[in-house]
């Protein structure tokens, strides 16, 4: 049996040490020594793409943030998805994951960072999305293990009220935001809800055939009709809603 080995490591940013194994063919990359990816399971980061950008079918020149680069398996699918002209912007917290992608990952999957759409903003996505204004048509959220934060305590904004409603404010009209998550979470479904979302839940698999082991995906938009069809509808809480502002300007 082929040994498992070590070929890169870094920093997060709350100091703990993420780490790049290879043993054989597959990868995979521990932070705090949990594992956090595997490039043989990566079923459920092309559910993201395919449930969040189900909407974009046939839409031309669309615009889409992925927050997370991982080991590719997302971006490769969305672009497959969308229309040549289209411009895919990736988020990714951490320099040296891109580094990784670019020397030792991208063989996975085509070496999607070298496809002409895809442009890398290295960087917390959280400040992109605040300056954001009616710019995206879908927004792929796969941060951390979804909200509960396990390389970035920051993040924890992101996924905060805050963080959501200024999700809705960077999409178009007709746009759609997806989150990847390693478990369900109704109190955050409800939030999503109170940000004046629909909503529907998804749970994916982690590889393809995999029954046991699942992973979910939330997809919300302002624009029920555009949902993916089937997934789970929340309940809305008994709670008073919250008043969502919807009256900014270039809102289309």
């Amino acid at each position: 049996m082929k040994p498992r080995i070590k070929i890169a490591s870094a920093l997060t940013p709350d100091g703990g040490e993420m780490e790049l194994y290879k043993h054989d063919l597959d990868f995979s990359i521990r932070v705090k020594g949990q594992e956090l990816m595997n490039s043989r399971l990566f079923e459920s980061e092309l559910e993201l793409a395919r449930l969040g950008c189900a909407h974009l079918k046939d839409r031309k020149k669309p615009q889409v943030i992925i927050g997370g680069l991982g080991m590719g398996y997302t971006l490769r699918q969305t672009l497959d998805l969308l229309h040549p002209s289209s411009k895919i912007i990736v988020s990714e917290l951490l320099s040296a994951v891109v580094d990784w992608n670019r020397e030792f990952l991208g063989e996975l999957n085509n070496h999607p960072l070298e496809d002409k759409r895809v442009e890398v903003r290295e960087g917390d996505i959280t400040q992109l999305i605040l300056r954001s204004n009616n710019l995206f048509d879908s927004i792929l959220l796969d941060i951390d293990n979804g909200p509960d934060a396990m390389t970035n305590s920051s993040n924890s904004f992101l996924y905060s009220f805050e963080g959501m409603d200024a999700c809705r404010r960077a999409l178009r009209n007709m746009g759609c935001l997806a989150i990847w998550s390693v478990e369900s979470s109704k109190s955050f479904e409800q939030l999503l809800m109170r940000c004046g979302f629909h909503v529907r839940r998804y749970r994916v698999p982690a590889y393809k055939g995999s029954k046991s082991r699942s992973r979910f995906v939330w997809v919300a938009s302002e624009n029920e009709n555009i949902l993916p069809a089937g997934g789970g509808e929340p309940r809305r809480s008994a709670k008073r809603a919250f008043k969502v502002d919807r009256s900014y300007k270039g809102r289309r």
